[in-house]
C-alpha cells in the first residue's frame, strides 16, 4: 500500500448517508473462510475463523496462572466447553496441552502455517529456555587486564 492509500485524511465518497455496518462488512470478510478442525481423544474440535479477542486478552492476563479454571476459561473461547476436562481425563500432559495451544492459535491466525510437528518443536524450544539463568557475561577488557597485572616493583629488593 502507498502512503496515499493509508492516508486517514483521505475521505471516501459517502455511500449510504454515513451509516457504517460493520456486521455486514465483517460477515463478508469471513464468509469464504473454511472452518479448521482437529481431532483429539476421539472428539472433533472446530476452531473459530479468527482468534477471538477474549482468547488474546485472557492469554496475556493469565500467562503465569496455574489455576485450571483460568485455563478452562481461555480454552472455552477457542475450542468450546469442557475440552480441558476431557483432555485431562484422557491423560493429557502439560507438553501436549502446550503443543495443542500453539497449533490451534497459529492455525486460527493463519490456517496451514504450523504443522503439529512444528508446534511441538516450537513448544520444546520455548521450554528449553524457560527457567534457565542467562550465561554469565564475559568480563570486559579492563576487568581482565586488572586481574592479570602485577604490582609494579619499586626497584628495591626484598
Amino acid at each position: 500500500m502507498t502512503d496515499d492509500e493509508l492516508d486517514l485524511d483521505h475521505q471516501d465518497p459517502p455511500g449510504d448517508g454515513g451509516f457504517a455496518d460493520f456486521d455486514a462488512f465483517f460477515a463478508e470478510q469471513t464468509a469464504d473462510a473454511p472452518a479448521e478442525t482437529f481431532q483429539l481423544y476421539g472428539r472433533t474440535y472446530t476452531l473459530p475463523d479468527a482468534l477471538p479477542l477474549m482468547f488474546t486478552l485472557q492469554m496475556e492476563r493469565l500467562q503465569a496462572s496455574e489455576d485450571p479454571d483460568d485455563v478452562r476459561t481461555m480454552l472455552r473461547t477457542l475450542v468450546g466447553e469442557n475440552a480441558l476436562d476431557h483432555w485431562a481425563e484422557q491423560g493429557m500432559t502439560d507438553r501436549q496441552l502446550g503443543i495443542v495451544l500453539i497449533y490451534a492459535a497459529a492455525t486460527v491466525r493463519r490456517p496451514g502455517s504450523v504443522t503439529m510437528q512444528r508446534a511441538a518443536e516450537l513448544y520444546d524450544r520455548q521450554n528449553a529456555t524457560v527457567g534457565k539463568a542467562p550465561a554469565p557475561a564475559a568480563p570486559n577488557r579492563a576487568t581482565r587486564r586488572a586481574k592479570t597485572r602485577r604490582r609494579a616493583d619499586s626497584g628495591r629488593r626484598s
